[in-house]
Protein backbone atom coordinates (compact mmCIF):
# COMPACT_ATOMS: atom_id res chain seq x y z
CA UNK A 1 0.00 0.00 0.00
CA UNK A 2 2.86 2.15 0.68
CA UNK A 3 4.16 1.74 -2.64
CA UNK A 4 0.41 3.04 -4.08
CA UNK A 5 0.91 5.64 -2.25
CA UNK A 6 4.11 6.79 -3.20
CA UNK A 7 3.00 6.17 -6.51
CA UNK A 8 0.47 8.33 -7.04
CA UNK A 9 2.38 11.48 -5.32
CA UNK A 10 4.61 10.75 -8.00
CA UNK A 11 2.00 11.23 -10.25
CA UNK A 12 0.60 14.15 -8.85
CA UNK A 13 4.06 15.98 -9.02
CA UNK A 14 5.86 15.19 -12.41
CA UNK A 15 4.36 13.76 -15.58
CA UNK A 16 4.14 10.04 -15.73
CA UNK A 17 5.56 8.06 -18.58
CA UNK A 18 6.49 4.49 -19.40
CA UNK A 19 10.03 5.45 -18.22
CA UNK A 20 9.21 7.14 -15.26
CA UNK A 21 6.89 4.63 -13.74
CA UNK A 22 9.54 1.63 -14.79
CA UNK A 23 12.28 3.35 -12.94
CA UNK A 24 10.09 4.07 -10.08
CA UNK A 25 8.88 0.57 -9.84
CA UNK A 26 12.23 -1.26 -10.03
CA UNK A 27 13.41 0.86 -7.02
CA UNK A 28 11.18 0.93 -4.98
CA UNK A 29 11.08 -3.13 -4.13
CA UNK A 30 13.26 -4.59 -1.42
CA UNK A 31 16.84 -5.90 -1.98
CA UNK A 32 16.88 -9.67 -3.07
CA UNK A 33 18.96 -12.75 -1.00
CA UNK A 34 22.32 -13.09 -3.12
CA UNK A 35 22.13 -15.23 -5.39
CA UNK A 36 24.40 -17.78 -4.08
CA UNK A 37 22.45 -17.87 -0.90
CA UNK A 38 18.73 -18.51 -3.28
CA UNK A 39 20.08 -20.53 -6.35
CA UNK A 40 22.47 -23.89 -6.18
CA UNK A 41 25.98 -22.50 -7.72
CA UNK A 42 29.59 -22.94 -6.77
CA UNK A 43 32.19 -19.56 -7.56
CA UNK A 44 34.51 -20.26 -10.37
CA UNK A 45 38.15 -20.35 -9.88
CA UNK A 46 38.92 -16.87 -10.31
CA UNK A 47 41.56 -14.72 -8.89
CA UNK A 48 40.38 -12.22 -6.43
CA UNK A 49 40.14 -8.46 -6.43
CA UNK A 50 42.88 -6.65 -4.96
CA UNK A 51 43.96 -2.93 -4.02
CA UNK A 52 46.65 -3.65 -6.76
CA UNK A 53 43.83 -4.15 -9.87
CA UNK A 54 41.89 -1.49 -8.50
CA UNK A 55 44.81 1.11 -9.25
CA UNK A 56 45.51 -0.71 -12.38
CA UNK A 57 41.65 -0.10 -13.32
CA UNK A 58 42.43 3.74 -12.56
CA UNK A 59 45.59 3.89 -14.21
CA UNK A 60 43.76 2.75 -17.78
CA UNK A 61 40.81 4.71 -17.08
CA UNK A 62 42.38 8.37 -16.20
CA UNK A 63 44.37 8.10 -12.97
CA UNK A 64 44.29 8.11 -9.55
CA UNK A 65 41.34 10.71 -9.85
CA UNK A 66 38.81 9.47 -12.21
CA UNK A 67 35.21 8.79 -11.52
CA UNK A 68 35.02 5.82 -14.11
CA UNK A 69 36.35 3.52 -11.66
CA UNK A 70 33.52 3.03 -8.65
CA UNK A 71 34.10 0.89 -5.13
CA UNK A 72 31.90 2.68 -2.70
CA UNK A 73 29.79 0.28 -1.89
CA UNK A 74 26.58 2.56 -2.10
CA UNK A 75 28.08 3.51 -5.90
CA UNK A 76 28.36 -0.30 -6.93
CA UNK A 77 25.10 -1.92 -5.19
CA UNK A 78 22.53 -1.07 -7.71
CA UNK A 79 25.21 -2.77 -10.70
CA UNK A 80 24.90 -6.09 -8.86
CA UNK A 81 21.15 -6.39 -8.74
CA UNK A 82 19.08 -6.81 -12.14
CA UNK A 83 15.82 -4.92 -12.76
CA UNK A 84 12.77 -7.97 -11.36
CA UNK A 85 15.24 -8.40 -8.21
CA UNK A 86 15.65 -11.70 -9.13
CA UNK A 87 19.56 -12.33 -8.52
CA UNK A 88 21.88 -10.16 -6.62
CA UNK A 89 26.00 -10.45 -6.93
CA UNK A 90 28.49 -9.08 -4.84
CA UNK A 91 30.41 -7.37 -7.20
CA UNK A 92 33.38 -4.37 -5.35
CA UNK A 93 34.25 -2.47 -8.82
CA UNK A 94 32.49 -1.04 -11.24
CA UNK A 95 34.51 -0.03 -14.81
CA UNK A 96 33.45 2.65 -16.82
CA UNK A 97 35.45 2.84 -20.53
CA UNK A 98 34.87 5.36 -22.93
CA UNK A 99 36.71 3.25 -26.12
CA UNK A 100 36.88 0.02 -27.42
CA UNK A 101 40.32 0.70 -26.92
CA UNK A 102 39.89 1.19 -23.07
CA UNK A 103 37.51 -1.90 -23.06
CA UNK A 104 40.35 -3.87 -24.52
CA UNK A 105 42.93 -2.69 -22.05
CA UNK A 106 40.51 -4.05 -19.24
CA UNK A 107 40.06 -7.24 -20.94
CA UNK A 108 43.35 -7.53 -21.13
CA UNK A 109 44.68 -7.25 -17.93
CA UNK A 110 41.85 -8.86 -16.48
CA UNK A 111 42.57 -11.90 -18.65
CA UNK A 112 46.19 -12.43 -17.14
CA UNK A 113 44.67 -11.75 -13.55
CA UNK A 114 41.90 -14.55 -14.54
CA UNK A 115 39.32 -11.81 -12.55
CA UNK A 116 36.21 -12.83 -13.66
CA UNK A 117 34.15 -9.68 -15.52
CA UNK A 118 30.46 -9.08 -16.28
CA UNK A 119 29.95 -7.03 -18.94
CA UNK A 120 26.49 -4.52 -18.24
CA UNK A 121 24.34 -2.28 -20.61
CA UNK A 122 20.97 -0.62 -18.96
CA UNK A 123 20.79 -3.14 -16.94
CA UNK A 124 16.81 -3.76 -17.53
CA UNK A 125 16.98 -7.93 -18.93
CA UNK A 126 15.02 -10.51 -17.15
CA UNK A 127 17.32 -13.51 -16.69
CA UNK A 128 20.12 -12.69 -14.33
CA UNK A 129 22.50 -12.12 -17.45
CA UNK A 130 23.66 -8.32 -17.07
CA UNK A 131 25.07 -8.67 -13.34
CA UNK A 132 27.62 -10.19 -11.21
CA UNK A 133 26.48 -13.77 -9.81
CA UNK A 134 29.67 -13.36 -7.17
CA UNK A 135 32.53 -10.72 -7.06
CA UNK A 136 32.70 -10.30 -11.27
CA UNK A 137 34.17 -6.92 -12.20
CA UNK A 138 31.29 -4.97 -13.72
CA UNK A 139 32.29 -3.47 -16.88
CA UNK A 140 29.73 -0.85 -17.69
CA UNK A 141 29.01 0.38 -21.47
CA UNK A 142 27.26 3.44 -19.90
CA UNK A 143 29.69 6.50 -21.81
CA UNK A 144 30.00 4.73 -24.74
CA UNK A 145 27.45 6.71 -26.45
CA UNK A 146 28.12 8.11 -28.87
CA UNK A 147 26.46 8.26 -32.23
CA UNK A 148 28.97 8.45 -34.70
CA UNK A 149 26.45 8.73 -38.37
CA UNK A 150 23.43 8.55 -39.59
CA UNK A 151 23.09 8.58 -43.02
CA UNK A 152 19.34 8.54 -44.01
CA UNK A 153 19.59 7.54 -48.01
CA UNK A 154 21.19 4.74 -47.09
CA UNK A 155 19.09 4.07 -43.75
CA UNK A 156 21.78 3.26 -41.18
CA UNK A 157 22.72 4.44 -38.06
CA UNK A 158 26.44 3.80 -36.54
CA UNK A 159 27.09 4.00 -33.12
CA UNK A 160 28.59 3.06 -29.42
CA UNK A 161 27.19 0.06 -27.82
CA UNK A 162 25.73 2.19 -24.94
CA UNK A 163 23.50 4.43 -26.56
CA UNK A 164 20.06 4.72 -24.84
CA UNK A 165 17.14 3.06 -27.06
CA UNK A 166 15.31 5.82 -26.98
CA UNK A 167 17.81 8.58 -28.04
CA UNK A 168 18.51 6.30 -30.87
CA UNK A 169 14.78 6.23 -31.67
CA UNK A 170 14.44 10.13 -31.28
CA UNK A 171 17.83 10.80 -32.99
CA UNK A 172 16.77 8.61 -35.98
CA UNK A 173 13.21 9.50 -36.34
CA UNK A 174 14.42 13.02 -36.98
CA UNK A 175 15.98 11.86 -40.16
CA UNK A 176 12.42 10.30 -40.89
CA UNK A 177 14.01 6.47 -40.23
CA UNK A 178 12.60 4.42 -37.30
CA UNK A 179 14.34 1.62 -35.43
CA UNK A 180 13.35 -1.23 -36.03
CA UNK A 181 13.73 -2.12 -32.25
CA UNK A 182 10.89 -1.11 -29.46
CA UNK A 183 11.13 -2.17 -26.03
CA UNK A 184 9.20 -1.07 -23.16
CA UNK A 185 12.89 -0.52 -21.06
CA UNK A 186 13.37 1.50 -24.03
CA UNK A 187 14.17 4.62 -21.95
CA UNK A 188 17.00 2.59 -20.11
CA UNK A 189 18.40 -0.01 -22.33
CA UNK A 190 21.24 0.03 -24.12
CA UNK A 191 21.13 -1.13 -27.92
CA UNK A 192 24.76 -3.27 -27.24
CA UNK A 193 22.82 -5.15 -24.43
CA UNK A 194 19.76 -5.63 -27.21
CA UNK A 195 21.82 -6.48 -29.82
CA UNK A 196 23.87 -9.03 -27.27
CA UNK A 197 20.52 -10.71 -26.40
CA UNK A 198 18.89 -10.59 -29.78
CA UNK A 199 16.26 -8.67 -28.40
CA UNK A 200 12.08 -9.14 -29.80
CA UNK A 201 10.27 -6.00 -29.12
CA UNK A 202 6.92 -5.25 -30.30
CA UNK A 203 7.59 -4.49 -33.53
CA UNK A 204 9.18 -7.84 -34.86
CA UNK A 205 6.42 -8.79 -37.06
CA UNK A 206 7.26 -5.84 -39.18
CA UNK A 207 10.82 -5.63 -38.95
CA UNK A 208 12.44 -9.35 -37.74
CA UNK A 209 14.80 -10.32 -35.34
CA UNK A 210 18.43 -8.26 -34.90
CA UNK A 211 19.92 -10.60 -36.61
CA UNK A 212 18.61 -9.29 -39.92
CA UNK A 213 18.51 -5.42 -38.99
CA UNK A 214 22.04 -5.13 -37.61
CA UNK A 215 24.60 -4.77 -40.89
CA UNK A 216 27.56 -5.24 -38.43
CA UNK A 217 29.73 -4.80 -34.67
CA UNK A 218 32.65 -4.25 -33.81
CA UNK A 219 33.53 -6.78 -30.66
CA UNK A 220 36.61 -6.97 -28.07
CA UNK A 221 37.34 -10.63 -27.39
CA UNK A 222 38.31 -11.89 -23.43
CA UNK A 223 42.16 -11.80 -25.33
CA UNK A 224 41.54 -8.26 -26.12
CA UNK A 225 41.21 -8.88 -29.70
CA UNK A 226 39.76 -6.63 -31.48
CA UNK A 227 37.20 -7.96 -34.09
CA UNK A 228 36.11 -4.68 -36.94
CA UNK A 229 33.18 -6.73 -37.90
CA UNK A 230 31.27 -3.78 -39.08
CA UNK A 231 29.56 -3.00 -42.53
CA UNK A 232 27.66 -0.59 -44.15
CA UNK A 233 26.28 -2.65 -46.46
CA UNK A 234 22.67 -5.52 -46.39
CA UNK A 235 25.06 -7.22 -49.10
CA UNK A 236 28.34 -8.27 -47.49
CA UNK A 237 28.86 -11.71 -48.61
CA UNK A 238 32.90 -12.03 -47.57
CA UNK A 239 33.13 -15.19 -45.85
CA UNK A 240 31.89 -16.47 -42.04
CA UNK A 241 29.10 -13.89 -40.93
CA UNK A 242 31.18 -13.66 -37.66
CA UNK A 243 29.29 -10.99 -36.15
CA UNK A 244 26.64 -13.40 -35.65
CA UNK A 245 28.38 -15.00 -32.67
CA UNK A 246 28.06 -11.59 -30.75
CA UNK A 247 24.63 -11.13 -31.53
CA UNK A 248 22.78 -12.97 -28.68
CA UNK A 249 25.78 -14.56 -27.37
CA UNK A 250 25.04 -12.18 -24.08
CA UNK A 251 28.85 -10.92 -23.40
CA UNK A 252 29.97 -14.71 -23.21
CA UNK A 253 31.94 -14.54 -26.17
CA UNK A 254 32.82 -11.09 -26.76
CA UNK A 255 32.00 -7.64 -25.62
CA UNK A 256 30.05 -5.35 -28.38
CA UNK A 257 31.43 -1.84 -28.49
CA UNK A 258 29.93 -0.30 -31.69
CA UNK A 259 27.63 -1.48 -34.17
CA UNK A 260 26.25 -0.16 -37.42
CA UNK A 261 22.21 -1.04 -38.22
CA UNK A 262 19.58 -0.73 -40.83
CA UNK A 263 17.10 1.29 -40.05
CA UNK A 264 13.62 1.63 -42.46
CA UNK A 265 12.25 4.74 -43.25
CA UNK A 266 9.29 5.66 -40.87
CA UNK A 267 5.86 5.61 -41.88
CA UNK A 268 3.53 8.18 -42.67
CA UNK A 269 0.49 6.76 -41.53
CA UNK A 270 0.07 4.87 -38.24
CA UNK A 271 -3.27 3.79 -36.01
CA UNK A 272 -3.62 1.47 -33.08
CA UNK A 273 -6.69 -0.62 -32.39
CA UNK A 274 -7.48 -1.74 -29.03
CA UNK A 275 -9.99 -4.95 -29.50
CA UNK A 276 -11.95 -6.65 -27.17
CA UNK A 277 -12.64 -10.39 -27.23
CA UNK A 278 -14.60 -13.59 -25.64
CA UNK A 279 -11.99 -16.14 -25.78
CA UNK A 280 -8.73 -16.86 -26.97
CA UNK A 281 -10.05 -19.03 -30.16
CA UNK A 282 -11.27 -15.78 -31.10
CA UNK A 283 -7.67 -14.44 -30.56
CA UNK A 284 -6.05 -17.10 -32.44
CA UNK A 285 -8.72 -16.29 -35.67
CA UNK A 286 -8.79 -12.49 -35.45
CA UNK A 287 -4.47 -12.61 -35.69
CA UNK A 288 -5.04 -14.54 -38.95
CA UNK A 289 -7.79 -12.33 -40.62
CA UNK A 290 -5.62 -9.58 -39.69
CA UNK A 291 -2.48 -11.38 -41.65
CA UNK A 292 -4.79 -11.44 -44.76
CA UNK A 293 -6.58 -8.33 -44.27
CA UNK A 294 -3.79 -6.12 -43.37
CA UNK A 295 -0.91 -7.69 -44.81
CA UNK A 296 2.11 -5.23 -45.77
CA UNK A 297 0.89 -2.56 -43.46
CA UNK A 298 0.46 -5.13 -40.45
CA UNK A 299 3.39 -4.17 -37.71
CA UNK A 300 2.28 -5.16 -34.48
CA UNK A 301 0.23 -7.48 -33.29
CA UNK A 302 -0.53 -8.34 -28.54
CA UNK A 303 -2.62 -10.29 -27.40
CA UNK A 304 -3.71 -9.15 -23.64
CA UNK A 305 -5.24 -11.57 -20.80
CA UNK A 306 -7.75 -9.63 -18.72
CA UNK A 307 -5.76 -10.74 -15.76
CA UNK A 308 -2.68 -8.44 -17.09
CA UNK A 309 -4.88 -5.50 -18.68
CA UNK A 310 -6.72 -5.22 -14.77
CA UNK A 311 -3.13 -5.33 -12.90
CA UNK A 312 -1.80 -2.46 -15.35
CA UNK A 313 -5.18 -0.58 -14.75
CA UNK A 314 -4.72 -0.31 -10.92
CA UNK A 315 -1.20 0.06 -10.40
CA UNK A 316 -0.54 3.00 -12.70
CA UNK A 317 -4.24 3.88 -12.59
CA UNK A 318 -4.78 3.88 -16.12
CA UNK A 319 -7.62 3.63 -17.93
CA UNK A 320 -8.83 0.92 -20.49
CA UNK A 321 -10.69 2.61 -23.73
CA UNK A 322 -12.70 -0.23 -23.92
CA UNK A 323 -15.22 -2.43 -21.63
CA UNK A 324 -14.18 -5.27 -19.47
CA UNK A 325 -13.63 -8.55 -21.89
CA UNK A 326 -11.48 -11.71 -21.22
CA UNK A 327 -8.91 -11.12 -24.01
CA UNK A 328 -7.86 -8.12 -25.93
CA UNK A 329 -5.42 -7.34 -28.90
CA UNK A 330 -3.93 -4.16 -29.86
CA UNK A 331 -3.30 -4.00 -33.38
CA UNK A 332 -1.31 -1.77 -35.50
CA UNK A 333 -0.70 -0.84 -38.71
CA UNK A 334 2.36 1.28 -40.21
CA UNK A 335 1.89 2.49 -43.86
CA UNK A 336 2.67 5.39 -46.04
CA UNK A 337 -1.14 6.58 -47.64
CA UNK A 338 -3.66 6.99 -44.76
CA UNK A 339 -6.21 6.63 -46.47
CA UNK A 340 -5.52 3.45 -47.81
CA UNK A 341 -4.37 2.27 -44.83
CA UNK A 342 -7.28 3.32 -42.66
CA UNK A 343 -9.47 1.49 -45.65
CA UNK A 344 -8.06 -1.36 -44.93
CA UNK A 345 -8.08 -0.99 -41.38
CA UNK A 346 -11.99 -0.47 -41.43
CA UNK A 347 -12.60 -3.52 -43.78
CA UNK A 348 -10.79 -5.11 -41.06
CA UNK A 349 -12.59 -4.32 -38.44
CA UNK A 350 -16.11 -4.63 -40.04
CA UNK A 351 -15.15 -8.58 -41.12
CA UNK A 352 -14.07 -9.66 -37.48
CA UNK A 353 -17.07 -7.77 -36.14
CA UNK A 354 -19.62 -9.38 -38.49
CA UNK A 355 -17.90 -12.54 -37.99
CA UNK A 356 -18.32 -12.64 -33.89
CA UNK A 357 -14.87 -12.64 -33.19
CA UNK A 358 -14.14 -9.13 -32.32
CA UNK A 359 -17.19 -7.56 -29.19
CA UNK A 360 -15.93 -4.40 -29.19
CA UNK A 361 -12.58 -1.60 -30.33
CA UNK A 362 -11.54 1.51 -30.84
CA UNK A 363 -9.36 3.03 -33.14
CA UNK A 364 -6.96 6.25 -33.43
CA UNK A 365 -4.16 7.75 -35.35
CA UNK A 366 -3.61 10.50 -32.80
CA UNK A 367 -0.63 10.51 -31.34
CA UNK A 368 -1.51 11.20 -27.96
CA UNK A 369 -3.56 7.85 -27.85
CA UNK A 370 -2.04 5.67 -29.26
CA UNK A 371 0.75 6.55 -26.97
CA UNK A 372 -2.05 5.82 -24.13
CA UNK A 373 -3.34 2.84 -25.50
CA UNK A 374 0.46 1.65 -25.55
CA UNK A 375 0.97 2.32 -21.90
CA UNK A 376 -1.70 -0.67 -21.23
CA UNK A 377 0.44 -3.10 -23.09
CA UNK A 378 3.93 -1.84 -22.56
CA UNK A 379 3.60 -0.96 -18.34
CA UNK A 380 2.02 -4.86 -17.55
CA UNK A 381 5.20 -6.29 -17.09
CA UNK A 382 5.95 -3.52 -13.98
CA UNK A 383 2.75 -3.73 -12.68
CA UNK A 384 2.90 -7.30 -11.79
CA UNK A 385 5.97 -6.75 -9.94
CA UNK A 386 4.04 -4.59 -7.46
CA UNK A 387 2.78 -7.68 -5.81
CA UNK A 388 6.14 -8.22 -4.43
CA UNK A 389 7.71 -10.85 -6.50
CA UNK A 390 7.19 -12.01 -10.05
CA UNK A 391 8.20 -15.32 -11.91
CA UNK A 392 8.44 -14.21 -15.70
CA UNK A 393 8.63 -16.87 -18.53
CA UNK A 394 9.29 -15.91 -22.22
CA UNK A 395 8.44 -18.74 -24.51
CA UNK A 396 7.70 -19.05 -28.00
CA UNK A 397 4.54 -21.90 -28.26
CA UNK A 398 2.52 -23.00 -31.09
CA UNK A 399 -0.44 -20.66 -31.53
CA UNK A 400 -2.73 -23.47 -30.82
CA UNK A 401 -1.70 -24.00 -27.73
CA UNK A 402 -0.32 -20.43 -26.96
CA UNK A 403 -2.36 -20.02 -24.26
CA UNK A 404 -2.88 -23.24 -23.01
CA UNK A 405 -0.19 -23.14 -20.44
CA UNK A 406 -1.85 -19.65 -18.62
CA UNK A 407 -4.44 -22.08 -17.19
CA UNK A 408 -1.94 -25.08 -17.04
CA UNK A 409 -0.25 -23.27 -14.08
CA UNK A 410 -2.80 -21.51 -12.76
CA UNK A 411 -4.43 -24.32 -11.83
CA UNK A 412 -1.06 -25.73 -10.43
CA UNK A 413 -0.06 -22.48 -8.16
CA UNK A 414 -3.29 -22.63 -7.23
CA UNK A 415 -3.63 -19.57 -4.56
CA UNK A 416 -0.10 -19.83 -3.64
CA UNK A 417 -0.33 -16.93 -6.45
CA UNK A 418 -1.79 -13.90 -6.29
CA UNK A 419 -1.94 -13.42 -9.82
CA UNK A 420 -1.04 -15.86 -13.10
CA UNK A 421 -1.12 -14.10 -16.41
CA UNK A 422 -0.30 -14.03 -19.88
CA UNK A 423 0.31 -11.32 -22.60
CA UNK A 424 2.56 -11.23 -25.17
CA UNK A 425 3.11 -11.25 -29.17
CA UNK A 426 0.96 -13.21 -30.68
CA UNK A 427 1.98 -12.29 -34.12
CA UNK A 428 5.40 -14.26 -33.70
CA UNK A 429 3.96 -16.83 -30.89
CA UNK A 430 6.02 -15.33 -28.08
CA UNK A 431 4.08 -15.70 -24.70
CA UNK A 432 4.78 -13.83 -21.86
CA UNK A 433 4.02 -16.13 -19.02
CA UNK A 434 3.46 -14.15 -14.99
CA UNK A 435 3.27 -15.88 -11.90
CA UNK A 436 3.11 -12.84 -8.77
CA UNK A 437 3.43 -13.93 -5.35
CA UNK A 438 4.30 -11.13 -2.11
CA UNK A 439 7.48 -13.12 -2.08
CA UNK A 440 9.94 -15.63 -3.70
CA UNK A 441 9.48 -18.79 -2.11
CA UNK A 442 11.39 -22.32 -2.80
CA UNK A 443 7.86 -23.89 -2.67
CA UNK A 444 6.16 -21.69 -5.54
CA UNK A 445 9.53 -21.87 -7.67
CA UNK A 446 9.49 -25.87 -7.22
CA UNK A 447 6.29 -25.78 -8.74
CA UNK A 448 7.15 -23.37 -11.59
CA UNK A 449 10.64 -25.18 -12.71
CA UNK A 450 11.36 -27.35 -14.32
CA UNK A 451 7.25 -27.52 -15.23
CA UNK A 452 7.01 -24.62 -17.35
CA UNK A 453 9.90 -25.80 -19.06
CA UNK A 454 8.72 -29.33 -19.85
CA UNK A 455 5.39 -28.46 -20.59
CA UNK A 456 6.99 -26.06 -23.35
CA UNK A 457 9.64 -28.71 -24.45
CA UNK A 458 6.58 -31.17 -25.16
CA UNK A 459 5.23 -28.50 -27.63
CA UNK A 460 8.77 -28.22 -28.78
CA UNK A 461 8.45 -24.64 -28.11
CA UNK A 462 11.51 -22.16 -26.99
CA UNK A 463 12.31 -21.75 -23.85
CA UNK A 464 13.58 -18.47 -24.57
CA UNK A 465 11.88 -16.58 -26.89
CA UNK A 466 13.61 -12.88 -26.65
CA UNK A 467 15.20 -12.21 -23.65
CA UNK A 468 18.23 -14.72 -23.59
CA UNK A 469 19.04 -17.37 -21.27
CA UNK A 470 21.51 -15.26 -18.60
CA UNK A 471 22.00 -17.28 -15.44
CA UNK A 472 18.47 -18.53 -14.74
CA UNK A 473 17.30 -20.25 -17.35
CA UNK A 474 21.09 -21.34 -18.40
CA UNK A 475 20.36 -25.20 -16.63
CA UNK A 476 17.09 -25.60 -18.89
CA UNK A 477 18.87 -24.51 -22.32
CA UNK A 478 18.90 -28.43 -23.00
CA UNK A 479 14.85 -28.31 -23.25
CA UNK A 480 15.57 -26.49 -26.44
CA UNK A 481 19.04 -27.28 -27.46
CA UNK A 482 20.36 -31.07 -28.01
CA UNK A 483 23.87 -32.16 -27.04
CA UNK A 484 25.66 -31.94 -30.04
CA UNK A 485 24.74 -28.13 -30.77
CA UNK A 486 25.59 -27.31 -26.79
CA UNK A 487 29.28 -29.09 -27.05
CA UNK A 488 29.91 -26.85 -30.59
CA UNK A 489 28.65 -23.90 -28.27
CA UNK A 490 31.21 -24.84 -25.57
CA UNK A 491 34.14 -25.43 -27.82
CA UNK A 492 33.09 -22.09 -29.27
CA UNK A 493 33.31 -20.33 -25.99
CA UNK A 494 36.68 -22.27 -25.12
CA UNK A 495 38.04 -20.70 -28.59
CA UNK A 496 37.11 -17.09 -27.89
CA UNK A 497 37.32 -17.17 -24.37
CA UNK A 498 40.05 -19.54 -22.79
CA UNK A 499 40.09 -18.58 -19.47
CA UNK A 500 36.27 -18.37 -18.98
CA UNK A 501 36.45 -14.94 -17.91
CA UNK A 502 33.67 -13.22 -19.66
CA UNK A 503 30.00 -13.49 -18.22
CA UNK A 504 30.71 -16.80 -16.61
CA UNK A 505 27.87 -18.97 -14.87
CA UNK A 506 25.37 -17.40 -17.89
CA UNK A 507 23.88 -18.62 -20.90
CA UNK A 508 25.91 -22.51 -20.94
CA UNK A 509 24.83 -25.31 -18.67
CA UNK A 510 26.93 -26.33 -15.99
CA UNK A 511 29.03 -28.96 -17.42
CA UNK A 512 28.67 -32.68 -15.92
CA UNK A 513 31.80 -34.55 -15.63
CA UNK A 514 31.24 -36.75 -19.01
CA UNK A 515 30.99 -33.52 -20.71
CA UNK A 516 34.16 -31.99 -19.37
CA UNK A 517 36.09 -35.40 -20.62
Amino acid sequence: MLLRCALRQLSASQPVTPIALRTFASKHREVPSLTRDRYPVERGSFAELTDDDVTVFRSILGGAGTSRVLTAADEVQDYNIDYLRSVRGYGRVVLKPRTTEEVANLLRYCNERRLAVCPQGGNTGLVGGSVPVFDEVVLSLQLMDTIERIDEYAGIVVCQAGCVLATLEEQVGARGLVMPLDLGAKGSCHIGGNVSTNAGGLRLVRYGNLHGSVLGVEAVTAEARILDLMSNFKKDNTGYHLKHLFIGSEGTLGIITRLSMFCPTASRSVNVAFLGLHSYDDVKRTFLAAKRGLGEVLSSCEMIDAASLDSCTRFFGLQSPIEKYPFYMLIETSGSDAGHDEEKLTRFLEQTMEQGLVQDGTVTNEPTKMKNIWKLRELIADSLLSDGYCFKYDISLPLDQFYDIVLAVRERVGDRAINVTGYGHIGDSNLHLNVSCARFTPEIYGLLEPFVYEYTSKLRGSVSAEHGIGFLKRKYLHYSKQSEPLRLMRQMKQLLDPNGILNPYKVLPPETPEQSR
